[in-house]
């Protein structure tokens, strides 16, 4: 095959060729960014994202080029680097926080012809998609595990923001330990950060001095991990598989799975078929799943946590069915009743069994 016009048509020259065309010109490959609210660490929220980036890399090949920015603080800067993507060429830009939100929408509007995935997000635009998983499902199922093994009957949670999605889990997590272990308290601290090593540290040990012995978080490091595993006490793993770093300490982990989405949303917009869409997932598809369980935690248990998993995949069990009451004594989900998704989305409240406050 010619190389070129010019090799072309010098072929035509010297060899009385009526007539040959230059080879097409070969397609760009897809350009697709990536926005990460933290530095790419062995594991934790930006890592299990990090793995969605390399399973696009390795679904496309050369039809596709990622790239990703990371340790990109919520608000303003935000904003700026996704404009930066945008102008690059970026045809597909994932912001994966909950604080791009907005800042996603505003570049949007510039770009009409980019389309955007806000991750944890929940406003859609004509090019901006939305989808979360409903992670509280996991916690409800890490919450039953930590019921089980606790000793002290109380547990510590280290909080990011108090968002609805942090509530739905530290709630879920809660109803969980509850549902197994019922005169369990669990004893949270918000730090309104989600990435802070030093202060998710200080506060897993302020939690353990305060009688927990076994903790959970929603932040973005594996410092809460490092201190359980420290101190002796237990943790649950959130976002990654975190036995590496505290083998000792976990008995058990929430993954999150984001691969196949990711996958899905890029063959998309190759195939002139992406739509904006509001997806909200759980474990029935995989995108969340509770397990890598640690080596002190019996067989029975185990297996328990995978009999409550299955039921929540096929509906069976719900974690916030009712009655609810909130830890103000009031009844926040009827006897017999699930709310709906709409009013989970939006929750607001702390379940009875946590001792605490919403703050901001």
């Amino acid at each position: 095959m010619y190389k070129n016009l010019a090799a072309a048509l010098l072929a035509a020259c010297c060899f009385s060729t009526p007539f040959l065309s230059a080879p097409a010109a070969a397609a760009e490959p897809l350009k697709v960014a990536f926005v990460y609210v933290a530095p790419v660490t062995e594991a934790g929220w930006v890592q299990q994202h990090e793995q969605g980036r390399r399973a696009v890399d390795a679904a496309f090949g050369g039809k596709v080029k990622t790239t990703f920015v990371e340790n990109v603080p919520e608000g303003p800067d935000a904003e700026r680097v996704i404009r930066d993507l945008a102008r690059q060429g970026n045809k597909l830009i994932f912001t994966p926080s909950f604080g791009y939100m907005e800042p996603t929408l505003k570049v949007a509007k510039e770009f009409p012809d980019v389309k955007f995935e806000s991750i944890t997000g929940y406003k859609t635009a004509s090019n901006v998609s939305v989808a979360n998983a409903r992670y509280y499902e996991g916690r409800y199922l890490a919450g039953i595990a930590a019921g089980r093994m606790t000793k002290t009957g109380v547990a510590g949670y280290v909080a990011g923001f108090p968002i609805p999605e942090v509530l739905q889990g530290l709630n879920a997590f809660t109803l969980g330990m509850r549902s197994v272990n019922p005169q369990a308290q669990v004893k949270v601290i918000w730090l309104n950060t989600w990435f802070d090593p030093a202060r998710e540290r200080e506060a897993a040990l302020t939690l353990f001095n305060q009688n927990a012995d076994v903790v959970s978080f929603h932040t973005a490091s594996t410092a809460v991990m490092t201190a359980a595993q420290e101190r002796g006490k237990m943790a649950v793993a959130y976002h990654s598989d975190m036995r590496k770093i505290a083998p000792d300490a976990q008995i058990v982990a929430v993954t999150h799975h984001w691969g196949d989405y990711y996958v899905s949303r890029v063959q998309a917009v190759l195939a002139g078929t992406w739509q904006p869409a509001n997806v909200w997932a759980g474990v029935d598809k995989a995108m969340v799943r509770a397990g890598s369980f640690g080596a002190k935690v019996p067989k029975a248990v185990q297996d328990e946590v995978i009999k409550r998993q299955s039921e929540i995949a096929r509906r069976r069990l719900h974690p916030f069915l009712g009655p609810i009451r909130d830890n103000a004594g009031r009844e926040v989900v009827a006897k017999g009743q699930v709310p709906s998704d709409e009013q989970i989305l939006a929750m607001d409240w702390l379940v009875e069994g946590v001792q605490g406050k919403i703050t901001r």
